[in-house]
């Protein structure tokens, strides 16, 4: 970090060697563009530590101290457990007058932040009436934000009002931007800080990621003297585990590094896939989950237009061509015709990791918008991958959201809307919606730019796709029906046939054959006599019309479906 005294100058760690979110923060603080900074992301994770002779492990504030503030003079922090601590230039701190006679450090948030800014407006007043003394380098590290400024919409706290605006004046009163101050707010979700900070332009949002693969190896290669057993199975090849970690936090694979050299068990490289998913599923703390799959598009009945289509889509992927490769995929149809099944099917065969949101909205204030951002991280440091969101018109939000839910709807729309738009995904996120109502999706979500292929899904339209697709479904289970039973059923096999209803309908068949016995195609007879729809004909039409209308290409749509 550097001021018009250029403090950084005496760094002895090479610019190159710090991470690019460390250097895009010394550039704003060197041309004066911002002191302060709200480091918001992966805040809590461990992290490789250039320093000038060695690298080590530590967190964040062990980065800010150790890697970017040592030549700051006086370094103080701040956080509701321990209250405020002077960790570097105590002796320059304790010549404050004020400070003599009041050297009790306080503790609680409101009296911390006024005592901090008489102190910051004492080093300001002496570097002005002593201009050829060098003023004092000042940084302040606030370690939760979220906690000591917190966001609370649509309700009012004197106390935080009072100590949010103290903390704004550090970045915008002259008297204090003239003077060689740094503040970081430290907090995981910027939805949980208060949003007079988030928004104030003069305080710059600066984002932790999640460790890349890189960021993996050089920490693997650290860690690699401590645990010899773990990581046996590597060697050398460091880059391996590191590539295929991606996604998850090094504290959670440090912490299974520990677990696995005590138990004295070596991890294999068939091993990754199911650590990855276990850490990753962990640290979001079930707000995703990855979808595994053996299924392929060939177990997906019928829709070969739709099947040819995707697999051009996932060729062009593997070999790297995004420029004709979808934002997202919208797939609508009506209830039980298998959307999420098909969603498997293309799992098993992307090469991909393949994630589905679960449910992330929560009943505390901002819990949702944090649930989002940690997801939103998370899919970003997968690097390629799919993301799977079922039953979205209810998951996405509205754009007006009414008045039961304090906004929350429009935020979530908000924040879908700019994830899914940013084109610089284009062929690392591909996005994938469900929906049996695509009609009460926002119209800004499902426009090309974000959902570039609209793919319906229908039930049967003939008695012979619902013979086929009874057929398939009871072979699974063992019963077989020959292509000459299909006559004697011809006439009683129901139309508009989805893959839920037969499916339940097959399960009655089995049971009854591992009963009372019988003939699979007597047993079909029988059932097919008393079959009723398990979805209202006039839901199921009107769910079909609206999959017709929405298809982005009509190839999908089969001839009796479409519009006359």
């Amino acid at each position: 970090m550097t001021t018009t005294a250029t403090k950084t100058a005496q760094m002895t760690v090479s610019r190159d060697a710090l991470a690019p979110w460390a250097r895009e923060l010394i550039t704003l603080y060197e041309s004066n563009a911002s002191n302060q900074f709200i480091l918001h992301g992966n805040v809590g994770d461990r992290m490789v530590l250039p320093l000038a002779d060695h690298a080590a492990l530590g967190n964040l504030s062990d980065y800010l101290l150790k890697v970017l503030l040592p030549a700051f003079d006086v370094i103080l922090t701040y956080d509701l457990g321990n209250g405020l601590r002077v960790e570097q230039g105590d002796k320059i701190f304790t010549q404050w007058p004020f400070f003599k006679e009041n050297p009790k450090m306080p503790h609680a948030p409101r009296s911390a932040f006024e005592f901090l800014t008489f102190y910051f407006r004492y080093v300001a007043n002496m570097a002005r009436v002593q201009p050829n003394e060098p003023a004092p380098h000042v940084a302040l590290i606030i370690k939760t934000a979220d906690l000591a400024a917190p966001a609370l919409p649509g309700a009012y706290d004197f106390d935080v009002g009072a100590m949010v605006m103290q903390v704004r004046d550090w970045s915008v009163d002259t008297t204090l931007t003239g003077m060689p101050l740094a503040v970081f707010m430290l907090a995981e979700n910027l939805s949980d800080v208060h949003p007079l900070l988030v928004h104030n332009t003069r305080s710059a949002k600066i984002k932790i990621p999640l460790p890349s693969p890189d960021d993996l190896a050089q920490a693997f290669k650290l860690m690699a003297p401590s645990y010899p057993t773990a990581l046996a199975g590597f060697g050398d090849k460091l880059d391996e585990p590191a590539a295929q970690l991606a996604g998850a936090t090094l504290g959670a694979v440090e912490s299974m590094l520990k677990v696995r050299e005590h138990e004295k068990k070596k991890i294999a490289p068939e091993d990754l896939v199911a650590l990855k998913k276990q850490l990753v599923e962990e640290d979001c703390q079930g707000l995703i989950e990855f979808i595994e799959s053996k299924l392929t598009l060939n177990d997906f009945q019928g829709q070969e237009t739709i099947k040819t289509w995707v697999r051009q889509d996932l060729a062009l992927w593997a070999k790297g061509d995004v420029e004709a490769l979808p934002m997202g995929y919208l797939i609508c149809g009506p209830v039980g015709t298998g959307k999420t099944f098909l969603v498997r099917c293309l799992a098993g065969e992307a090469h991909v990791p393949v994630v589905r949101f679960k449910n992330f909205r929560d009943k505390w204030v901002g819990s949702t918008e944090g649930n989002l951002e940690k997801i939103f991280r998370l899919i970003h440091a997968l690097g390629r991958c799919v993301v799977f969101i079922d039953e979205a018109d209810q998951a996405l939000g509205q754009r007006e959201s009414g008045s039961g839910d304090s906004g929350v709807s429009g935020r979530v729309y908000s924040m879908f809307a700019e994830e899914m738009s940013d084109t610089r995904n284009r062929g690392k996120i591909l996005w994938i919606l469900a929906s049996s109502r695509p009609d009460l999706i926002e119209v800004d979500l499902k426009r090309p730019g974000r959902i570039d292929v609209k793919i319906p899904i229908f039930p049967t339209s003939t008695a012979k796709q619902g013979f086929d697709l009874i057929r398939a479904l009871a072979k699974r289970r063992g019963l077989e029906l020959n292509d000459s039973d299909f006559a004697q059923v011809e006439s009683m096999i129901p139309k508009l046939l989805t893959p839920g209803a037969a499916e339940a309908f097959v399960v009655k068949l089995y049971r009854i054959q591992k009963t009372a016995g019988g003939a699979p195609i007597d047993i079909l007879k029988d059932c097919l006599k008393d079959y009723q729809t398990p979805v209202p004909p006039a839901v199921l039409q009107a769910q079909i019309e609206l999959a017709a209308n929405e298809a982005s290409d009509l190839d999908f749509v089969p001839q009796c479906f479409r519009k006359k």
